[in-house]
């Protein structure tokens, strides 16, 4: 029997799941997705994320946990009152905050100038050391520099799981070597834009793999009955385990215990 999956990225707050919420968190159970993650991406993503929780978890006990944080897309919008209560919902929330972030860097897009980006993740590097929580980092095209603020924190920082992680071997090896852990979405189930990602996933450590469906975003193109709309959910969460499974040659049974044992590792999750 495979182990139950912890889904540690997913971003149930979207509205994409707003009818249908309920119903998606008992396909997940059905298909062996007993934990997820819920994502905060602004400071009102992260509230309704710890309100979700709340009220799923009456029904779900103990299904649902979540981040709080500001995504570098977000950056500009974190003054110092936002900031605040950012805090406010990592240290009053036990049991249901579990990392802080979605935070890093995005150099891709540039949404919030890159000043801003760095001024927002430096904060809430800051407010993980203060609080002991792990990270849940970002980055797109903004390797070193993240790296190098990174470095700044070194012995102070908790752990930290680099979120849907895309990019390139020595990248990988950078995070590996920082104690990083790092998730794995369906982007690896795309033989076109995730052939990179299949070639190197065998040079993560078992005890460091991390799995998650970013889901509505990144539907597997390797499921073989795609759903309409093309939203992405936790109940495809086995999906990416399987195609980790193939690309390192190992089982999906010991892909799925690794990756499970190590979210509550990582987020200090309690066993069900």
């Amino acid at each position: 029997m495979i182990e139950p999956l912890v889904d540690i990225g997913v971003n149930l707050t979207n509205k994409r799941f707003a009818a249908d919420c309920r119903e998606t968190l008992i396909r997940a159970q059905t298909a062996g997705v007993n934990r997820c993650i819920v994502t905060g991406t602004s400071l009102e993503s992260s509230q309704a994320a710890i309100a979700l929780c709340r009220h799923y978890n009456a029904e779900f006990p103990g299904m649902l946990s979540a981040t709080v944080g500001v995504h570098p897309h977000e950056a500009s919008t974190l003054d110092a009152a936002m900031f605040l209560e950012l805090s406010r919902l990592v240290t009053e929330n036990p049991g249901i905050v579990v990392a802080v972030g979605e935070t890093g860097l995005d150099f891709n897009r540039n949404f919030s100038p890159p000043a801003a980006q760095i001024s927002a993740f430096e904060k809430q590097l800051q407010l993980a050391c203060d609080t002991a929580m792990p990270l849940f980092l970002h980055e797109r095209d903004a390797h070193n520099a993240q790296m190098d603020i990174l470095k700044t924190f070194a012995g102070a920082l908790p752990n930290a799981v680099i979120h849907c992680f895309t990019g390139d071997r020595a990248s990988l090896l950078n995070y590996l070597e920082s104690g990083f852990y790092i998730g794995i979405t369906g982007w690896i189930c795309d033989e076109r834009r995730g052939q990179e990602l299949r070639d190197i996933v065998h040079e993560i450590p078992l005890d460091r793999l991390l799995v998650e469906t970013d889901a509505p975003y990144l539907l597997p193109r390797s499921l073989k009955h795609k759903p309409a709309g093309n939203r992405n959910e936790p109940a495809f969460l086995p999906e990416v385990v399987a195609t980790i499974a193939a690309c390192r040659e190992q089982s999906a049974g010991e892909i799925a215990s690794a990756s499970t044992a190590n979210a509550h590792r990582l987020f200090h999750l309690t066993r069900q």
